[in-house]
């Protein structure tokens, strides 16, 4: 029988006071996302959604950078001791480097100039893949930078040597203080096996980071950029294997620090799983990490699990994530 994983990504939250001091996902009507309770519990969440999902498949950490696994997902080209870098729009405000997340207005403005300034990195070969709001991966011979920040915590500028340096100044330079900022960078190494109870499975998301943790595992993988047309491919992929549907949205609208948007989004999310699988014999909910809406950062915290299947997992029971995927299957 076949299981579908849904990952809400970032979807706990600190208490909201215009919501009466609840959090998102218990303010959010999700009446079929309640009734998968036959199984419930908690896991040990992490920072960052690859860190989660890799020990999730594998039981380890990885040892993969982000940028290479997202390089990965995007199918780019990291033979050969090619670099990968992550790049993501902030805002250069003196030697403060503030990550931008509500980049609607400018983001095509932002692709269109990091491109037009790709000459000053030319001599390395550079292949770029844009994805969600402006951010991209940028793969070159070009050795890895080390100490750089990562978002989402706004943080002290560090020093970019060489013509990469030199090309993020100059996109902030001609886009007003506005640049894509590497981070998460490096060369592909090997990757841990996976799970062997999870099989024959399809991964399908909007984010290259857990499509790239799914092709690195030697999972089929389908780049779904609009959410509501995520699930009826899903739903036909279960007939034929297990399905992982990775709902990344929701913690996008945790990091624009809109809380309402949040709720509908969970809402969205529940009437569409009503929809496509309401005869889903297997169905299995879990939360990478909290993000709040407050705040717009990661918190790394321990995190809900349900199923709407029995298992030997006691009610409340933490699992540790290492170790939660085989006693769920």
């Amino acid at each position: 029988m076949n299981t579908l994983l849904v990952l809400l990504d970032g979807a706990k939250d600190h208490k909201i006071p215009e919501f009466g001091g609840l959090e998102p996902l218990e303010k959010a009507e999700m009446p079929f996302y309640r009734s998968a309770d036959a199984t419930m519990g908690e896991t040990t969440g992490r920072g960052y959604t690859h860190l989660f999902l890799n020990e999730f498949f594998t039981g380890h950490p990885p040892d993969v950078e982000r940028a290479v696994l997202e390089g990965m997902g995007l199918g780019m080209d990291l033979s050969g001791g090619r670099t990968a870098f992550r790049l993501s729009p902030a805002y250069l405000e003196g030697d403060t480097v503030r990550w931008a997340y509500d980049t609607s207005s400018f983001y095509e403005k932002l692709q269109e100039t990091v491109r037009d300034c790709l000459h000053i990195v030319e001599e390395y070969d550079p292949q770029i893949e844009f994805f969600i709001s402006g951010r991209a991966i940028l793969t070159m011979d070009y050795d890895p930078v080390q100490g750089l920040p990562a978002p989402p915590v706004d943080a002290s500028k560090a020093d970019i040597p060489g013509p990469l340096g030199e090309m993020v100044e100059e996109v902030a330079k001609r886009m007003g203080g506005i640049t894509d900022y590497p981070w998460g960078c490096g060369r592909f190494t090997d990757q841990y096996p996976p799970f062997a109870c999870l099989d024959n499975l399809t991964a399908f998301s909007d984010s290259p980071t857990s499509l790239g943790i799914c092709a690195s595992l030697g999972y089929d993988i389908r780049m779904i950029r609009d959410f509501d047309d995520r699930f009826a491919p899903a739903r036909e992929a279960l007939e034929k294997g297990n399905v992982f549907l990775h709902l990344d949205e929701i913690d996008e609208y945790s990091h624009m620090r809109d809380p309402m948007k949040k709720v509908a989004i969970l809402e969205k999310a529940d009437r569409l799983m009503e929809r496509y699988f309401s005869d889903a014999e297997r169905i299995v909910y879990f939360i990478d990490h909290g993000t709040s809406s407050l705040t717009g950062e990661h918190l790394p915290i321990n995190t809900p699990f349900r199923a709407n299947y029995a298992t030997d997992i006691g009610r409340g029971e933490l699992v540790p994530v290492g170790s939660l995927l085989p006693r769920l299957l």
